[in-house]
C-alpha cells in the first residue's frame, strides 16, 4: 500500500484505487507499529473515490512533525566518492575508517519545514561549486524504532564544502530545501525486497546527462543496524525518517545546475521528480 499526503487529505492507494481516510492527522496515523494492518482495516471499511481525488500538483512531502536523519558511506562506492573529494584536505581517511568501523555514520538532515515533496524545487547552494543529488532509499520508523514503511530520498550535498573539511558537513547537507522525500509512503506487508533497484536521471534543457541504477543488496548495513544505532539515546516522538546513504555518484567533472530536473525512481515506490534552483533572496 502506499500512503499519500494532499492538498486534498491522505489517501490510502492499494490495487489501483485510491481511498480517501477521514478524521486522521498524520503524525499520529503513521507513527504504529501496526501501520500496515492498520492500513488495510481502514480500507476495508471504505469506498474508493474517483481516481482524480488527488492529482500530482496536489502530492505534499509526506513528513509533518518527523525529523530527518541520514546515513553515510553504507555502499562502497559512496566511500570511494568520499574519500577523492577529501583527498587534497588530508580527510580521505576518515571515510574509509567509516566504511570499516562498528559505528555507522548518522547526521541530521532536516526539518519538514526545510524538506521538500515530488514536483518542487531542491536547492544548490549560492557558494559553492561541486553539487549533486543523492538518491537514497528512506526509512520511516516508529517511535518505538519499527521500520513500518520507506520512501525516496534526495540528499541534496555541496561536496566541495564536504570535501574541503570533514567538519563541515552540516554545510554541505543541511540548508534550505536540501532535502526532498515522497512521492508517498510506501507501506509494505513484509520488509522492502534487498533486491530493489534505485534508478535516477538528470536532465538538463531536455537532454539526460545523467543515469544510473544500484539495487539496494550492495549496501554494507542493514536497515535495522542503522536504525538501532540512531535510536541510542536519541527518542523521536512522531517517528523518523532515515536516508540510508547512496550509491549513485555522478562523476567528479559533474555539478548540477539551476533549472535540470532530478528523477529518482524506486521499485513500487514510485519517482521522486525535483527541479533545482537557488533559493530566493529578498534584498
Amino acid at each position: 500500500m502506499k500512503l499519500y499526503k494532499t492538498l486534498n487529505g491522505i489517501f490510502i492507494s492499494k490495487g489501483g484505487a485510491n481511498y480517501l481516510v477521514d478524521n486522521h492527522k498524520w503524525d499520529k496515523l503513521i507513527n504504529r507499529d501496526n501501520l500496515f494492518t492498520y492500513l488495510e482495516s481502514l480500507v476495508s471499511a471504505l469506498a474508493p473515490v474517483q481516481n482524480d481525488a488527488f492529482t500530482a500538483s496536489d502530492i505534499e512531502a509526506p513528513i509533518e512533525q518527523q525529523e530527518i536523519w541520514a546515513a553515510g558511506v553504507t555502499y562502497l562506492r559512496s566511500r570511494e566518492a568520499r574519500m577523492e573529494e577529501a583527498k587534497e584536505s588530508g580527510g580521505a581517511d576518515f571515510y574509509d575508517k567509516v566504511y570499516h568501523a562498528e559505528r555507522p555514520e548518522l547526521f541530521f538532515k532536516s526539518t519538514a519545514a526545510r524538506c521538500v515533496g515530488t514536483g518542487k524545487s531542491v536547492h544548490i547552494r549560492r557558494d559553492t561549486t561541486w553539487n549533486v543529488p543523492e538518491p537514497e532509499l528512506t526509512l520511516f520508523a516508529t517511535s518505538s524504532g519499527k521500520i513500518v514503511g520507506y520512501t525516496i530520498g534526495n540528499d541534496m550535498s555541496s561536496r566541495d564544502i564536504e570535501g574541503e573539511n570533514p567538519l563541515y558537513l552540516p554545510q554541505a547537507k543541511c540548508y534550505d530545501n536540501a532535502a526532498a522525500i515522497g512521492p508517498c509512503l510506501y507501506v509494505p506487508e513484509q520488509p522492502i525486497d534487498p533486491d530493489t533497484k534505485i534508478l535516477m536521471n538528470i536532465e538538463r534543457e531536455g537532454l539526460e546527462v545523467f543515469k544510473g541504477e544500484i539495487s539496494i543488496n550492495q549496501m554494507k548495513r542493514s536497515h535495522t543496524e542503522l536504525i538501532g544505532y540512531l535510536f541510542r539515546e536519541t527518542s523521536f516522538v512522531h517517528g523518523v525518517y532515515l536516508m540510508t546513504g547512496t550509491c549513485l555518484v555522478p562523476p567528479n567533472e559533474f555539478t548540477l545546475k539551476e533549472k535540470d530536473v532530478v528523477n529518482i525512481s524506486i521499485d513500487e515506490i514510485g519517482t521522486l521528480s525535483n527541479t533545482v534552483s537557488f533559493k530566493n533572496i529578498e534584498l
